[in-house]
């Protein structure tokens, strides 16, 4: 496959995160320096990570689609995981410098100039931030087959956000902490403005700080799951459950392990079939239901074994 079918396959809400967040941080960047403000500062880091975060994890969905090697047959599903746990340390280097640049502001308050130009610039970041945040719900909606319309959106993206893929999952957290963040630093920025209360401009960095250490840890966490091998969550193992148990030759499921590869899973059992079947016939049925389970575009890899039933009801929906 060419690189740029690969890139193709990428995940979309993560490219089109990566190109908003680099905008905002050239905007936030040169407002941060004409001001003076820690606040804009901090929020310039910000997008600073989240632009390289979620570049860096788009070409790592993208090389995560590669199809299966003789060195590698499962695929480089996981590569994902990888490249977003090294995108959680660049938001954790992030975190450290806005944490300490906030101490330093509380210590020694200073007036920040250009409060016009602060305020332009941070109204574009939530209107930027809120539009990369609504694709990225949209998204989760999506990859969970989720039928939804307008504001319904906001509930099912929360509800659903972990069954979403890895990349999806990263522009939605982080989205919500850029989107908060930046109305964070508004809102301490015109209070430092109009109080002379400076000092605030470091505590609003300090909590945007404090949201970045808190996104780096959770996101940190799922995807060291992911990396070393997590079971599929129980909605997925119905769907697919549901799938087997559709043919009407198979009347149990001995055993059903689903392991979560990068966006996709990887499905292993053993199935009952009904008695006095031939083997030729019992393993056309099984090549079907395989072949009804590959169908599944969530699903990369089968393997099933098939029994005679024992008659004894094993797999319980």
């Amino acid at each position: 496959m060419s690189v740029i079918a690969l890139l193709k396959k990428g995940n979309k809400s993560s490219g089109m995160a990566a190109l908003g967040n680099t905008a905002l941080t050239i905007a936030k960047g040169v407002a941060a320096m004409i001001s003076g403000s820690g606040a804009m500062l901090a929020t310039t880091l910000h997008s600073l990570a989240d632009a390289l975060n979620q570049g860096f994890v788009f070409f790592g969905s993208a090389l995560a689609e590669k199809e299966p090697t003789k060195r590698f047959p499962t695929g480089f599903g996981r590569v994902i995981n990888l490249f977003v746990l090294i995108a959680v340390i660049v938001i954790s280097i992030m975190a450290y410098e806005t944490l300490h640049k906030g101490w330093e502001l509380i210590q020694h308050p200073k007036e920040s100039t250009d409060l016009w130009l602060n305020v332009g610039v941070m109204v574009l970041a939530v209107l930027v931030d809120g539009f990369i945040l609504v694709k990225a719900m949209k998204e989760i909606a999506h990859e969970t087959r989720t039928p939804v319309k307008g504001l319904g959106v906001v509930p099912v993206a929360f509800k659903n956000v972990g069954l979403a893929t890895p990349p999806t999952r990263l522009v939605f957290y982080e989205d919500i902490i850029a989107t908060f963040g930046a109305l964070l630093a508004l809102i301490f920025i015109l209070i430092a403005h109009f109080t002379g209360l400076y000092f605030l401009d470091g505590v609003g960095t300090l909590l945007i700080g404090l949201l970045l250490v808190g996104i780096a840890i959770k996101i940190g966490f799922e995807n060291t799951l992911g990396l070393i091998g997590v079971a599929a969550p129980k909605d997925i193992e119905d769907r697919i459950a549901k799938i087997i148990l559709d043919d009407p030759q198979v009347v149990d499921i001995k055993q059903l392990r689903l392991i979560q590869e990068g966006r996709r899973y990887h499905v292993e059992g053993y199935i009952e079939l009904v008695e006095g079947l031939t083997l030729a016939i019992a393993d056309d049925i099984k090549i079907g239901v395989r072949n009804d389970l590959l169908d599944d575009p969530d699903i990369s890899d089968v393997t099933i074994g098939i029994l005679e039933t024992d008659k004894i009801q094993t797999w319980k929906q």
